[in-house]
């Protein structure tokens, strides 16, 4: 009776162990009762009839992630080129994931690869280098519209790399330099001309400069000369008026009978004459007879003249 007693609790305690399922947090089971799904178990501690019902499906409810084996692609244009990638992916509804699509994830894979190749297939090798994020998108709207009724939705499909044939790497590569060389001739060109045209402008600033220097001196120049003639003028007017008032004295002096004036014009001729003689570039030596007494006599005339002008101004 005690063996039978120990087997009965025994039986007891395991089936109430069996009865009890805990579901961890991200995931979901089913329950299927004899074989058919009866209900979906969340997070957290469930009970379950033993020997009825079992758990079906262990369904992770987090996003994952596939990755999209290498796989050969030809384009519209005929050229052969290796792409890969990844998928994500969520599972929204647990029993069509479960019992919708055999092997979820391979079958996501597969429809994944087959639309990789249809929509790299339609377009041409540069709009697959250049348009990568439109791919991403038309990829994604495709894929998640057919998952759908698999109670999945894939959120993100991105092409992680695209590999051209080597043959068109080293071609594209031949027209990157060609290009690079191009734009580095039109910068050097464009620099040259910037040069130029500096060069042009500040030649044309120092014809200028210059210009505006000659002016000023030509200018100042011109004062000078006109200052210089006025002050001649001046100097000559001067001279002339000095000159009138000496003739006037002198010829006052001659109306009054005095010698001394008649002497001032005879002396003032006779140096007259010997500054043109001894200036004449034909002459060397001139030997001539003077009365030192006349000249002596002129002389004193002429200081004697100055001395009554003296008094007379004063």
């Amino acid at each position: 009776m005690e063996v039978i007693a120990l087997v009965f609790v025994a039986f007891v305690i395991v089936t109430l162990w069996k009865g009890v399922v805990m579901v961890p947090q991200g995931r979901e089971y089913t329950v299927e009762r004899f074989g058919k799904y009866r209900a979906t178990f969340r997070p957290g501690l469930h009970w379950l009839v033993p020997y009825v019902d079992s758990v079906g499906r262990k369904l992770s409810m987090m996003e994952q992630v596939l990755d999209v084996p290498s796989q050969e692609v030809i384009t519209k244009d005929n050229a052969m080129v290796g792409v890969d990638g990844v998928v994500f992916f969520q599972v929204l509804d647990a029993p069509k994931a479960a019992y919708e699509v055999q092997q979820l994830e391979y079958a996501i894979l597969q429809l994944t690869m087959t639309n990789l190749r249809t929509v790299m297939g339609s377009m041409d090798l540069d709009e697959l280098l250049s348009q990568r994020d439109h791919i991403n998108l038309k990829l994604l709207s495709v894929v998640d519209q057919a998952t759908t009724p698999w109670g999945v939705k894939v959120t993100r499909i991105e092409i992680k790399d695209i590999r051209p044939p080597p043959a068109l790497v080293e071609s594209m590569a031949r027209q990157m330099k060609a290009e690079r060389e191009k734009r580095a001739n039109i910068l050097d060109a464009e620099g040259f001309r910037q040069a130029a045209i500096l060069k042009a402008e500040g030649e044309r600033n120092a014809e200028i400069l210059a210009a505006e220097a000659q002016k000023i001196a030509a200018v100042l120049e011109a004062e000078g000369r006109r200052e210089a003639a006025f002050r001649d003028a001046e100097a000559r007017e001067r001279g002339a008026e000095a000159e009138a008032k000496a003739t006037t004295m002198v010829s006052e002096a001659i109306a009054k009978g005095d010698v001394q004036a008649i002497n001032y014009f005879v002396a003032q001729k006779y140096v007259e004459a010997l500054g043109k003689i001894a200036s004449s570039p034909n002459e060397k030596l001139v030997l001539m007879p003077l009365e030192a007494a006349s000249v002596i006599g002129a002389i004193g005339g002429i200081a004697e003249l100055a001395k009554k002008a003296g008094a007379v101004k004063s």
